[in-house]
């Protein structure tokens, strides 16, 4: 698979909702109920971080949940792209991107939505072939103004901003031409995982979905 075939299939699943779920997964029991109660909400991509060790196994029982594209966010490594094609992942997220790492997904066919925070970083992802990016982290790398002013001079990459990206900020974002979608947190709060409350995380993915 090369960058662009990458960057297409990554755009297929980023234009399912206009918010992907970043979830850190810290207990396996919760991975498939978590997984369908945002997918009810009608947020179908899913990235699970690699951050905690139930990571992997979370991405096994998200892979079963009907309606759910399930990836792997934090992917640093070959092993770690390794690790999560075997886990059943179907696409991949990077804070940053590396030779090794597009290599790595490039020779097992795995989507992957490499990070950039730089108008240097955009140009390097170009050159290698890809049109989508993950813009990491936004609120501290300039939010939306800068998105904004980085569409001028690249209007042909787009962006699925990350970091720092809320309700209240969300539409900034989406609003702009070169964004395809945005990745947050908050509509799986930890209180709710750790309770079990399935409704609260629905609803929240529910109004997620509706900023599209």
């Amino acid at each position: 698979m090369t960058p662009s075939e990458m960057s297409d299939a990554a755009l297929e699943f980023c234009q399912l909702a206009p918010i992907v779920p970043v979830l850190v997964v810290d207990d396996v029991a919760t991975a498939r109920p978590l997984a369908e109660a945002l997918v009810a909400g009608g947020l179908p991509m899913l990235e699970v971080t690699l951050r905690t060790p139930a990571a992997l196994d979370a991405i096994r029982e998200m892979a079963a949940v009907e309606g759910g594209v399930v990836g792997a966010g934090t992917l640093l490594t070959p092993a770690d792209v390794e690790a999560a094609v075997e886990a059943g992942a179907r696409f991949g997220v990077s804070p940053g991107a590396t030779d090794r790492l597009i290599h790595a997904c490039a020779e097992v066919g795995l989507p992957l939505l490499p990070g950039s925070a730089t108008a240097t970083e955009v140009m390097g992802l170009l050159d290698h072939g890809f049109t989508l990016a993950k813009f990491f982290p936004a609120e501290t790398s300039g939010g939306a103004p800068a998105l904004k002013a980085l569409g001028a001079p690249i209007p042909q990459m787009r962006f699925c901003p990350t970091g720092g990206v809320s309700p209240k900020n969300a539409m900034d974002y989406l609003s702009l031409p070169n964004v395809v979608c945005a990745g947050g947190s908050w509509v799986a709060p930890k209180d709710a995982v750790s309770s079990g409350d399935w409704g609260r995380i629905t609803s929240l993915a529910r109004e997620a979905a509706a900023f599209g």
